[in-house]
């Protein structure tokens, strides 16, 4: 259910004697909330409008859901209004000779009649709207209010969202009209740690990412507008540090100057030294082969991240034996999977292998090709699919 934050009083009029208070109060919604709630809203046509700090994942959402098909064949065109000039939305003019009138040539980026044609829906994506000069916006704002621009006219099959950060967020805002905020829906994000790590499962984010901050929860998102820091954590500056060290072949000191650059300083640290132990871990495939079946360290966060990379290797082993038609390999696999789980795992990371695993992935094996699966299903069986 959406999460109402705590209210704020604000003073009105200092020095009053009945001092008069404000109460702003924020209603915040999960990503995984925000894609019903948005989906819904464009089937009836209402323009959206999502506020969340920096990376929190507003881009992407837009992006996943023109993606997940629930609103047909989809295109979104993403404009970033903060990198736009005036004549960028509302067009050039440019006179008719023939009939003596001013005319205005309608911009290349929104959609005409004959892409609209090709699709179901188009997204119209006004990111950064509120970070643009207010003569941007008032031309964004006259498509968002009448459809139309100048001779323009919007495809009856294009949907508008737009998004910014707050104005407590430190970056730069130009406060929307009232008028113009009472014709959008409105939702403001929060990042939430269990739909972070199902999209990083999909996603393959670097598995000791994802081991560290199921340890590290409150590093998945550490922003403070008050900070000087020009690193910080997010769930964008996470994906950076992924993909940074995919193949990464220097220095460890080097490393941590790359992570500290996505994520800051102290965070960068914490994360290294965690990178290390997990470094001496067993190989994915050793276990799953059976190879390997104890598991020497007990630190917490390489445990989070092997049981991550684990899910990882059983996932491709899943599409490799459906695409060769067998899929002896799999359940062998899945046998060691949840062997090396009861016996080396804490039940919270069993459960959450489990869930990468069954729910995420959608592994499903047959139970009568897995050994000890009735032991497992009576000691976490009820667990897992509570969770």
């Amino acid at each position: 259910m959406p999460k109402k934050q705590k209210k704020s009083i604000l003073p009105l009029e200092e020095g009053s004697k009945n001092m008069k208070t404000a109460i702003s109060e924020s209603r915040t919604v999960k990503i995984s909330e925000a894609t019903t709630l948005i989906t819904r809203a464009f089937q009836k046509k209402r323009p959206v409008f999502l506020w969340g700090p920096p990376g929190i994942g507003k881009s992407e959402l837009v992006k996943e859901i023109g993606d997940s098909g629930a609103l047909g064949k989809t295109h979104v065109i993403d404009m970033r209004l903060a990198l736009f000039e005036p004549t960028d939305l509302r067009g050039y003019p440019v006179p008719n000779m023939d009939t003596g009138v001013m005319q205005w040539l309608p911009p290349a980026d929104l959609p005409n009649e004959k892409m609209a044609k090709k699709y179901d829906t188009i997204i119209v994506f006004l990111d950064e709207m509120n970070s643009a000069a207010p003569s941007v916006q008032a031309a964004g704002y006259q498509l968002i209010l009448n459809r139309r621009i100048g001779q323009y006219e919007l495809p009856d099959n294009v949907v508008m969202i737009a998004a910014g950060n707050r104005e407590t967020d430190k970056g730069v805002t130009y406060r929307m009209p009232k008028p113009l905020e009472n014709r959008f829906v409105h939702f403001e994000l929060r990042v939430d740690f269990d739909d972070w790590l199902s999209w990083a499962v999909d996603h393959k984010i670097n598995p000791d990412i994802v081991g560290y901050l199921t340890f590290a929860k409150n590093d998945l998102y550490n922003f403070d507008p008050r900070s000087s820091s020009r690193g910080f954590a997010t769930p964008r500056s996470w994906t950076f540090v992924s993909e940074m060290l995919e193949g990464i072949n220097i220095s460890n000191s080097l490393q941590t100057d790359l992570v500290a650059g996505c994520v800051g300083e102290g965070t960068a640290i914490k994360f290294m030294a965690h990178r290390k132990i997990a470094g001496d871990l067993p190989i994915p495939e050793d276990v799953l082969d059976g190879k390997v079946t104890e598991m020497k360290s007990d630190e917490i966060s390489a445990k989070y991240a092997l049981a991550t990379s684990l899910c990882y290797e059983l996932k491709d082993r899943s599409i490799a034996g459906e695409k060769a038609g067998n899929l002896d390999n799999f359940h062998k696999s899945f046998s060691n999977f949840i062997g090396f789980m009861m016996d080396n795992f804490e039940t919270e990371m069993v459960i959450m292998a489990s869930r990468i695993a069954m729910q995420n992935y959608k592994l499903v094996p047959k139970q009568d090709k897995i050994a000890r699966f009735k032991e497992y299903f009576e000691r976490y069986g009820r667990l897992v699919l509570d969770a």
